[in-house]
C-alpha cells in the first residue's frame, strides 16, 4: 500500500501531515511519500516523510487568487517549468507505485491523497491512479447559511456559484465525479450535504484544522490564575490573543496594526489586561520586538511586556511555539490570519479581524472570512475601532453564546484526521 500526498500551502501542509500521522498509526500503515506543490515542504522532512520531484517558494508565497500581478510574478519566477517537472514527477510515481515487482507480486493498491484546492485535486486526477481529495479552501458558508443565501454587495459577486447552487465549480464537481475520485472530505457539514446531492461521494469527517489543539499545562508554561504565575498577573484580567499571521514580510505590518488596536484598548478598558501574542516559529522575535519597544511596552522577562498609560496597565507575553495554549487562555482575539483565526473560532470563541494590504489578509479576504466564519468574527475596517467593538461584545452574554456555538458548529470537533485516515485505510483495501 502506498500513498502519495499532494498539497499546495503552508496551511494544506499542516493539515496533510496530521491526516498522514494518523495513518502511520494504523496497523498495517501505507508507505508515505508527499509533493508539496507550493513552497519547500519542510513540514514533511521534519516529519521523516520524503518528498519528490520539484519543491520551490513562488514570489506570491501561494495566494495568487488574491490578486493577479501575483500570478504575473510566479510565472516570471519559473512556475510553469515548476508545475511541468511536478507533474512528471507524480506520472513517474505512479507507475512505479502501480508496477508489480518481485519484491511486490501483488497489486500494491496506491493511492493520491490531495489536499487544497482544485490544483492538487487536478494533479491527482492526471496521475491516473485512484485518489481522495480533502477540501480546505471552500465552503457552502462562503455563499449561504443555515438559514439560506447570504446577501452580497453586487449581483456580480460569486455569480456562477449561485446559478449552479454549490460553492465548488462545475469543473470541480467533474473531477470529483470521476471514476478514480473515491473519497472526498469537505470541511463543514453543509459543503458535504451539497456535495452528496450531487451523487459526489462525499464524507462528513469534520476538518482537521481542529485536530492538534490540545493543550496541557506545563512547568514553562502559563500558569492558570489560580497559580503564582506572573504571566496572567491578575485573576480577573481580559485576556487577548494576537494573532498577526505567519508569512514575513506581511505578518510584520499586521503586528504594527494590531499593535494599534492593543494601544487603543489600554487607554479604553478600564479593567486589566493581559496580551497573548501567538507568535509563527517563522517570525523575527527581533522584530517584533522593536515594534513593542517603539510603543513604548517595557521589557520584564524574556517574553513578557508591561505598559502603562495613565492608571492603566497592561502584560503581553511574546508566546512562540505555544499557540494551542494561546488560543485555550484567551476570552477573544484580534486577528489578522487565515488558519489561525479559523482555529480560534472553533473553540467557541469570538475574533476581531482587521483588514490588512496583504497579500493575504486583504480587505477581500478579511470580508470573505466574515461570511465562512459568520457571527463568530466581527471586521473592524480601523484599529481604533476595536476596543468598543469588544466592550460591546462582553456585554452581550446572547451574543457570546451564539458566538460560541456557531464556532463549534461550523468548524466540527477534534479528531477529523484520524476519520480520514481510518476511511482512506478502507478504500485502499476495497
Amino acid at each position: 500500500m502506498r500513498v502519495l500526498c499532494l498539497s499546495n500551502g503552508h496551511g494544506e501542509d499542516a493539515i496533510a501531515l496530521r491526516i498522514l500521522r494518523e495513518l502511520q498509526q494504523q496497523p498495517n500503515p501505507p508507505a508515505l511519500a508527499a509533493l508539496p506543490i507550493v513552497g519547500e515542504g519542510h513540514a514533511y522532512i521534519d516529519n521523516g516523510i520524503p518528498r519528490i520531484g520539484s519543491v520551490k517558494t513562488m514570489p506570491s508565497g501561494g495566494f495568487i487568487y488574491q490578486d493577479g500581478r501575483q500570478l504575473a510574478r510566479d510565472i516570471r519566477g519559473g512556475l510553469l517549468q515548476l508545475t511541468l517537472a511536478q507533474l512528471r514527477a507524480i506520472k513517474a510515481w505512479a507507475q512505479e507505485a502501480a508496477t508489480p515487482t518481485p519484491h511486490t507480486p501483488h497489486p500494491t493498491h496506491p493511492l493520491i491523497l490531495a489536499v487544497g484546492d482544485i490544483v492538487p485535486l487536478l494533479f491527482a486526477r492526471l496521475s491516473g491512479l485512484p485518489y481522495a481529495f480533502v477540501g480546505t479552501a471552500k465552503s457552502e458558508y462562503y455563499l449561504r447559511d443555515e438559514c439560506g443565501w447570504l446577501p452580497r454587495d453586487s449581483w456580480w459577486d460569486d455569480r456562477l456559484e449561485r446559478w449552479t447552487g454549490c460553492i465548488y465549480h462545475p469543473w470541480e464537481r467533474w473531477l470529483m465525479c470521476h471514476p478514480h475520485c473515491k473519497a472526498v472530505f469537505p470541511r463543514d457539514t453543509i459543503t458535504a450535504m451539497s456535495l452528496k446531492r450531487r451523487d459526489i461521494p462525499a464524507f462528513d469527517m469534520g476538518n482537521p484544522m481542529m485536530d492538534g489543539l490540545d493543550w496541557r499545562d506545563q512547568s514553562r508554561g502559563m500558569k492558570d490564575e489560580t497559580s503564582n504565575s506572573s504571566l496572567i498577573p491578575h485573576p480577573s484580567s481580559l485576556t487577548i490573543a494576537l494573532l498577526p499571521g505567519s508569512r514575513p514580510p506581511e505578518a510584520y505590518a499586521n503586528w504594527d496594526t494590531i499593535l494599534q488596536a492593543v494601544n487603543g484598548m489600554i487607554a479604553r478598558m478600564p479593567r486589566p489586561l493581559t496580551f497573548l501574542a501567538a507568535i509563527a516559529p517563522g517570525l523575527e522575535v527581533d522584530v517584533l520586538h522593536q515594534a513593542l519597544m517603539a510603543y513604548r511596552w517595557q521589557q520584564v522577562t524574556e517574553e513578557m511586556y508591561t505598559v502603562g498609560l495613565g492608571n492603566r496597565k497592561a502584560t503581553l507575553v511574546l508566546a512562540q511555539r505555544r499557540f494551542a495554549e494561546c488560543l485555550h487562555r484567551a476570552d477573544v482575539a484580534i486577528a489578522m490570519a487565515g488558519t489561525a483565526t479559523e482555529q480560534f473560532v472553533g473553540l467557541g470563541k469570538p475574533a476581531i479581524i482587521i483588514p490588512g494590504k496583504g497579500p493575504q489578509f486583504t480587505p477581500r479576504f478579511a470580508e470573505a472570512q466574515t461570511r465562512l466564519l459568520g457571527a463568530s468574527v466581527l471586521l473592524v475596517k480601523e484599529p481604533d475601532r476595536v476596543a468598543a467593538v469588544i466592550q460591546s461584545l462582553l456585554q452581550n452574554p446572547d451574543a457570546l453564546q451564539t458566538i460560541a456555538e456557531n464556532g463549534r458548529r461550523r468548524m466540527g470537533a477534534p479528531g477529523a484526521a484520524k476519520r480520514i485516515a481510518d476511511c482512506v485505510m478502507e478504500i485502499i483495501g476495497s
